[in-house]
């Protein structure tokens, strides 16, 4: 199997900082494992890398497409298995949990292209009728019968005979994963989040928002969301700052969990002084293994 190192973690645990240093001791690559980095324009919000933050290392899938375009996990997946092929020693980074593991593990997509002519014939279907049919055709299956977009895709894909129910490999590794998640105090989590948003505020994240909306694209997305909705006047600057901050923070702990119960990584302390040195120990472990 091929070898893969992945460097996870909440919003400002100093994944970059970690990871640029890596890439250095191993002379590597790296591949971004966040969804909304991989678009064009989302700089400050998404704390994109800057140029200069890169130190010479090479990234991958920062920048991809513009916001305009639909960049799915089925793309992501096939964009990074792609790229993992052709690395010496592959390293994700980034805190998209479920990106990151449809990269790594036996998840089937099946690239979506909108079905016009399907979606006029269940239109007027209620959830609970459109479930009832998505039964009959795939009676195994388990599915959030609120989700409308997920309980027409599973109905769409069971009629052409691919039921969601019987992608039972999901759960197995395609390549040798090292997991290394940098965990920290939630308080001092919190006060980073706080000044990292200062901060951004500071290199002008309402000016990229505004620059977004004035182009009609209106990002949901954490920041932007809440920004946009200052800007339109439907709240006022704090109350977006603390919205902004509340739902980084039930992120952050969502984050943790799903990364645990998923991948099971190695815990690193992240505000460790030795958090460089421990990390190489446990990847010069893993390369020998």
């Amino acid at each position: 199997m091929k070898k893969v190192i992945v460097i996870v973690g909440p919003t400002a645990s100093g994944k970059t900082k970690l990871s640029i240093a890596l890439a250095k001791h191993y002379h590597t690559e790296i591949i971004n494992g966040d969804s909304v980095q991989v678009y064009q324009g989302l700089n400050i919000g998404s704390a994109k890398i800057k140029e200069e933050e890169k130190e010479g290392i090479k990234h991958h899938l920062i920048d991809v497409v513009s916001p305009q375009t639909p960049y799915s996990v089925y793309a992501f997946q096939k964009d990074v298995r792609k790229l993992i092929e052709n690395m010496h020693l592959p390293m994700i980074v980034g805190g998209t949990g479920l990106y990151i593991k449809a990269a790594l593990y036996d998840y089937e997509f099946i690239e979506e292209k909108r079905n016009l002519e399907f979606e006029e014939s269940i239109k007027d279907l209620s959830n609970e009728a459109l479930y009832q049919k998505l039964i009959e055709h795939d009676p195994l299956i388990h599915i959030d019968v609120h989700n409308r977009r997920r309980l027409s895709r599973a109905y769409e894909q069971a009629l052409l005979g691919h039921p969601r129910s019987s992608k039972t490999k999901k759960d197995e590794r395609l390549y040798d994963a090292l997991i290394l998640y940098l965990d920290m105090d939630r308080q001092v989590l919190e006060t980073r989040l706080i000044d990292r948003l200062n901060k951004q505020l500071d290199e002008g994240f309402i000016d990229e928002v505004k620059s977004l909306l004035e182009k009609d694209i209106d990002m949901n997305v954490i920041g932007y969301r809440e920004l946009s909705s200052y800007l339109k006047g439907l709240c006022t600057l704090e109350e977006a700052k603390q919205s902004i901050l509340s739902v980084s923070k039930k992120l952050a702990k969502k984050q943790k969990t799903w990364f645990k119960n998923q991948m099971n990584p190695i815990m690193l302390d992240a505000l460790s002084p030795n958090l460089l040195e421990d990390a190489i120990k446990h990847i010069d472990l893993f390369i020998k293994r």
